[in-house]
């Protein structure tokens, strides 16, 4: 099923019998597989609204991202959190939507400025799985007022209802951006420097450490800004940087985005979201191949097919996601706490009563 309206998606929620397999671009396919019919959003497409003076892009779900991201770049604005494009990753083509960077709350390196894809949503419009439609947020940054549906949709996964469309607040592309470059080092070397420079009056908006063991740090603004403020970092951090000026910057810091060390290498690849703090302990204890985002925040991990890093991880204060897995029986996200599993069932037993959206992707 593809509708071509919003009004037509309800009519096809409200009709059904059984299982909905809900998806966009299919780019961004994890989680348990659904049986059910495919209610495709790629029919609901177009910005409906972009007015470059307030910094406001309004888009159907169904809108290709590239298509949204050339609009803004022609005015010189993006859009702020840099979603991660999964593709090369999980070995699939297709082409990633709006709806579906939001259902999967994609977030890339400037999370640790800007924060997450759910921090620049100010409005979605989506039909609930009893065929309603509802709209929460607004069009402008000011609107605030009511429930804040806008983001527990961010991340939902399509279990709560299916986008229609999206309200985003956005950014001006900087004029430049440089990218300082360490040698090789250990994770606790790499989180203690990464803190350091976040907690510098530098900037900084991307502290990752790659697959290779390298650090890097990313600054974006104007040229003589950026210059000033690379140097005067490179000062307080002492040691050897290497400089990567802008179109090398861009090219880097969407490698790490993407997790392009692990795309063709064999074995699982698990995400895992600790507290920096925690990073260096829970990579020894992976004990294997692994890069480092959000200053450590996050982890991305290499292991042998159908190895369970949940269970050599132990416990520990985060979660981790199978973002890519040969094992159908391990359960792709972290099992919740009982009191959020509760609140999420609720959740579920409000939105969709009877279970047709995505039923068993998250379970």
């Amino acid at each position: 099923m593809q509708p071509e309206s919003e009004r037509e998606l309800s009519e096809m929620v409200r009709a059904a019998t059984g299982a909905l397999r809900i998806c966009g671009g299919g780019t961004r396919a994890i989680g348990r597989p659904v049986l059910g019919e495919v209610l495709s959003t790629t029919g609901l497409t177009g910005i409906t609204l972009y007015e470059p003076g307030a910094l406001t892009l309004v888009a159907q779900a169904g809108t290709p991202l590239a298509e949204v991201e050339a609009a803004l770049a022609a005015e010189g604005q993006r859009l702020a959190f840099e979603p991660m494009d999964m593709r090369a990753l999980l070995g699939r083509e297709g082409t990633p939507t709006v709806g579906g960077m939001v259902a999967a709350n994609a977030s890339g390196p400037r999370r640790v400025q800007v924060g997450a894809c759910r921090d620049s949503l100010i409005g979605v419009r989506f039909v609930d799985g009893k065929g309603e439609v509802i709209k929460n947020g607004g069009r402008v940054m000011k609107n605030v007022t009511g429930y804040d549906l806008v983001k527990l949709m961010a991340g939902s996964w399509g279990t709560l209802g299916v986008l229609t469309e999206c309200s985003f607040k956005l950014l001006p592309i900087p004029e430049t951006q440089a990218t300082l470059v360490s040698d090789e080092m250990t994770p606790e070397g790499a989180v203690a420097t990464m803190s350091r420079a976040l907690t510098t009056p530098f900037e900084v908006n991307g502290a990752a450490r790659g697959a290779d063991g390298r650090v890097y740090l990313r600054m974006e603004g104007f040229a003589k800004q950026v210059a000033y403020r690379r140097q005067a970092l490179t000062d307080a951090l002492g040691g050897a940087w290497q400089v990567l000026e802008h179109a090398a910057s861009v090219a880097q810091w969407q490698s790490l985005r993407d997790v392009m060390a692990f795309a063709d290498q064999p074995g699982d690849v698990w995400r895992v979201s600790v507290k920096p703090s925690d990073a260096a302990a829970v990579v020894a204890r992976a004990d294997c191949p692994v890069a480092m985002d959000w200053g450590g925040g996050l982890i991305w991990a290499l292991v042998p097919e159908g190895c369970d890093l949940r269970s050599r991880l132990g416990t520990f204060s985060g979660h981790a996601t199978l973002i890519r897995g040969s094992d159908a029986a391990l359960p792709v996200f972290h099992p919740e706490p009982a009191p959020v599993a509760a609140l999420a069932q609720g959740l579920r037993a409000k939105f969709d009563p009877r279970g047709v959206l995505n039923p068993g992707l998250m379970g």
